[in-house]
């Protein structure tokens, strides 16, 4: 989906109360980050409005194959068109990152997490919002997280640590269908609340938190013991009181 898409459904009534149950638990998950560096990428921009008075400073990548929609962070444009593997941003630049619609669409995740792991500092922490595989938002196409590449929790773990990020904290959501009724819609929170405890394997979307791993561990690996073979030489046994016949000679 490009940009106009998506800004399409976060305006109707689904994508409002999709965007509200995502947006408290993303809170609920980066609760200070007061004077903190925060980065959007993918289509983050209608849940970055919530840091945008605490943070020092916040900013909204979208990836050219989306496309670009202004986005103001209070202190004139912050969003800015980028490439989704290389970001215009020095080394540890950035303390927190969200990842919304962006890992399931790229053509490479992997290379995608380590520009995260590039630009966060050391110690910071990434967000990544996917649909679930087993949920019911990844099987319908009329939201946006029926495009793309939906995730299990197993391979999302494992892709994390090959990019040196160590999974932290798990969080379902959008456990309501995605169908745009009055009824649904009206019991979308409630349906979230029981639904956490009743359905949680089958949510819309996996939404897990992952530090910033700046060394990798190694496990040692053990050698075997080598042999080694030493030529020891047959003692000769000379009688006492014999003479050595070389030596007289």
């Amino acid at each position: 989906m490009d940009v106009v898409d998506l800004r399409a459904f976060y305006h109707g009534r689904l994508g409002q109360v999709a965007r509200r149950i995502l947006r408290a638990k993303l809170r609920a998950r980066f609760a200070d980050v007061a004077g903190l560096r925060v980065l959007g990428a993918g289509f983050a921009a209608p849940f970055l409005g919530i840091f945008r008075d605490e943070a020092e400073r916040v900013l909204a990548f979208m990836p050219a194959e989306q496309g670009v929609m202004d986005w103001q962070s209070g202190r004139g444009a912050a969003s800015a068109l980028v490439e989704e593997e290389i970001w215009p941003l020095p080394d540890a630049a950035v303390d927190r990152i969200v990842l919304i619609h962006a890992l399931e669409n790229a053509d490479n995740p992997r290379e995608v997490l380590r520009e995260c792991w590039r630009c966060l500092a050391p110690g910071g922490k990434l967000i990544v919002v996917v649909p679930n595989r087993q949920g019911a938002w990844s099987r319908l196409e009329t939201t946006p997280f029926g495009h793309g590449r939906p995730y299990s929790r197993s391979q999302l773990t494992n892709l994390l640590r090959e990019a040196q990020f160590a999974p932290v904290n798990w969080t379902e959501a959008l456990m309501f269908p995605p169908i745009d009724r009055g009824m649904v819609v009206r019991s979308a929170v409630w349906l979230e609340r029981v639904g956490a405890s009743l359905w949680a394997p089958f949510a819309g979307v996996h939404m897990v938190e992952a530090i910033k791993q700046v060394y990798t561990p190694v496990r040692a690996k053990k050698k075997a013991a080598k042999v080694r073979k030493v030529e020891v030489a047959d003692p000769v046994l000379v009688p006492g009181g014999a003479v050595n016949t070389r030596q007289r000679r």
